[in-house]
């Protein structure tokens, strides 16, 4: 079982900030290259002086199928060809990763990658390869064989290039601990692990998070673990997920879809109480930029949700805590969009705020309000999203209480424009409460930030981080 105090300092030890970052998975799915990588890292390093960077964007993960010679976009091929090695450990292609070759792995790239000052993360999927299994290969250090440890008969529902493994075999462990140990050898700091959730496989959440647990000791330094799709992913599981990893999925694939991201706001207001340094809900990655290059769906584009929609989901996801992964080729991207990743009043949210929470939803399906609150630990500066799933733009009314506020703040503040927002007066149908009374876009939000100061932008050298 692993322990918190076991492990290594998590990289969000020092602040309050999720875990963020930029994945390969929304616009290059299975076909990514190390010039594409690279190329994003270099943006997240130096786009303006750094400062997505500083943000605290300082994550890249390589998604799936980086081992597959034939993958393509729009799906996975069937029994796929798989590069691995004497012990079934999966391989980069050399012809997309060409400092790999000869044996080299990830280990060049990661070095790159850490040469800039970010991490570098890695997809896997759960198992072992069927290839590896079909070759009967020793597991290193046993008697075993790779054809030993397998489960032929636990598959992935969507990809078909592992098998489970069989964690009643002495064997499956010791062949996990050996491939984890060497995939944090190659300098990875980030563990994106699928087919892990849905159905729940409480087995092998528990033998990865083993694993991890004595690659970090063997190598001494932490490495993040995220585990997906979520799924219908139950809160019954949920002291075992923060137990075993450090983010988790609560839902399929999000694309740039409006009813994608209007179903997240039912979903994190049932995840958002429970999300923080403990173990962060995962509403997954931002469908944000120029997506679709070479992706498992759609074709090359920039993201077909409009500015307000975007906007509504960035607020919603620092809110409620999820992690933040953009999924657009950022050197490729609308400036519009990268600003708004940037944002430091956004992103002074995501940073410092806590307890963010549903507050109130009413209203017909397609035409919801629906309130999120949130606040510094001292409760000295409070933030609001008040959403629409609206298809026009409307005013909405919200009374203070219902916001969550004991009184009327001192400043309110539109964090998106930076605009002073007035409160309407008190009247007989709030009962004498002082209500938000603001126009909401269609599918957008109204982020409010409510304080006694007025800016919208980062935490001066006063305003310590919360830790809590």
């Amino acid at each position: 079982m692993r322990h918190q105090d076991e492990r290594p300092e998590a990289p969000w030890a020092a602040t309050n900030r999720p875990p963020m970052g930029w994945n390969s998975w929304d616009s290059y799915g299975t076909t990514v290259t190390e010039a594409e990588v690279l190329a994003n890292a270099r943006f997240l390093a130096g786009h303006d002086e750094g400062v997505l960077a500083a943000a605290g964007w300082d994550t890249v993960v390589v998604d799936i199928q980086w081992y597959e010679p034939t993958a393509r976009p729009g799906g996975y091929n069937d029994d796929a060809p798989v590069l691995f090695d004497d012990h079934g450990f999966l391989q980069p292609v050399p012809a997309r990763f060409p400092s790999s070759a000869g044996g080299r792995g990830f280990a060049p790239l990661a070095s790159a990658v850490h040469d800039l000052g970010l991490r570098f993360g890695l997809h896997l999927m759960r198992g072992i390869a069927r290839r590896a299994v079909e070759a009967d290969l020793p597991v290193p250090g046993t008697p075993y064989r790779t054809g030993e440890i397998a489960d032929t008969s636990s598959t992935c529902p969507w990809n078909s290039d592992c098998y489970g493994l069989r964690h009643d075999h002495p064997g499956a462990q010791a062949w996990l601990d050996a491939m984890v140990d060497h995939v944090v050898g190659w300098g990875v700091d980030f563990l994106k692990v699928d087919d892990m959730l849905a159905p729940y496989h409480r087995d092998a959440v528990e033998a990865l998070s083993l694993a991890v647990r004595r690659a970090e000791q063997r190598h001494g330094r932490r490495v993040v673990v995220s585990l997906s799709p979520g799924t219908e992913l139950s809160l019954a599981h949920l002291e075992h997920l923060r137990e075993h990893a450090d983010l988790w999925r609560v839902s399929d694939d999000l694309w740039d879809r409006w009813p994608d991201v209007e179903a997240q706001l039912g979903r994190m207001a049932r995840w958002a109480p429970h999300s923080g340094p403990a173990g962060w809900a995962d509403a997954d990655m931002l469908p944000l930029g120029r997506i679709g290059v070479r992706a498992e769906r759609g074709e090359p584009r920039h993201s077909l949700l409009t500015t307000d929609e975007r906007r509504a989901l960035l607020s919603l996801w620092c809110l409620a805590r999820s992690p933040l992964f953009v999924g657009g080729d950022l050197p490729t991207s609308d400036a519009a969009t990268v600003a708004d990743l940037a944002h430091p009043g956004l992103l002074e949210v995501a940073h410092r705020s806590g307890g963010g929470r549903e507050l109130l939803r009413e209203g017909p399906t397609g035409a919801e309000t629906a309130v999120w609150g949130a606040a510094t630990p001292d409760g000295a500066t409070r933030w609001v999203g008040v959403f629409s799933t609206a298809a026009e733009a409307r005013r909405v009314r919200v009374p203070a209480a219902a916001a969550g506020l004991p009184g009327a703040p001192d400043v309110v503040v539109d964090v998106w424009s930076g605009e002073r927002v007035p409160l309407a007066s008190a009247g007989p149908a709030t009962g004498g409460d002082t209500v938000l009374d603001v126009e909401v876009p269609a599918h957008g939000v109204r982020l409010l930030r409510l304080g006694t100061r007025a800016h919208s932008g980062t935490p001066g050298p006063e305003e310590h981080t919360w830790q809590g």
